[in-house]
């Protein structure tokens, strides 16, 4: 009976990090995504990703208990709170001690349009004056953060983190069809402003 018990116990635990690794590939995507680039060599987004699924595995019953969302939304959550207290942490510390950088908000605004530009302007201008290109990456923060807050959050979520329609709109606690309006007209803009600014915008 014991051994039965433990043979049932593993086969459930392994059964369960398979539905973890499931996800790993758009987990990393969204942390990579989010993570102001102040973090790059301090922190390693496969790190994060680890840290989400221990704390997952060890409120695995609270999903289980609510899984209407299902996991991958869950796991983006729990990941994304990691990314927001390791800017607090980071960044905060660092604007705090040498008061030297702008303010992040890390619930999203210009830390959200700022992700957005510089993953724009990465795959429009090639090796270059690093000057030039972190001088276009402002100006374009600047121009996305002119936008309604939720019509920018949905292009991150649809186009930058590859998010479904329907996923975008349980984050977003919008109906299917109000997300989906919201991002077509969102993107529209987001390509008027990159015609303004000589940019074009990748389709990955």
């Amino acid at each position: 009976m014991a051994e039965s018990t433990n043979s049932d116990a593993a086969a459930a635990s392994g059964e369960w990090e398979a539905q973890l690794a499931a996800h790993r590939s758009r987990l990393r995507q969204m942390v990579a995504f989010r993570l102001d680039r102040r973090l790059a060599g301090r922190v390693d987004p496969s790190d994060v990703i680890q840290e989400t699924y221990l704390e997952a595995t060890t409120r695995r019953h609270e999903f289980e208990a609510k899984p209407q969302h299902g996991l991958f939304l869950w796991l983006r959550f729990l990941a994304l709170q990691k990314v927001i207290t390791l800017h607090r942490h980071h960044v905060g510390r660092a604007m705090r001690s040498a008061n030297k950088e702008r303010p992040i908000e890390v619930d999203g605004g210009s830390n959200t349009s700022a992700a957005m530009a510089i993953q724009i302007v990465d795959r429009n201008v090639g090796p270059g004056s690093a000057v030039a290109q972190a001088e276009m990456a402002d100006r374009l923060t600047a121009a996305l953060d002119l936008m309604e807050p939720t019509d920018r959050e949905v292009l991150a979520l649809r186009h930058f983190e590859q998010l479904t329609n329907a996923e975008a709109a349980d984050v977003l606690g919008l109906t299917v069809s109000a997300a989906s309006k919201r991002y077509l007209r969102a993107l529209a803009r987001l390509k008027q402003m990159l015609t303004e600014h000589d940019l074009l915008l990748s389709a990955e």
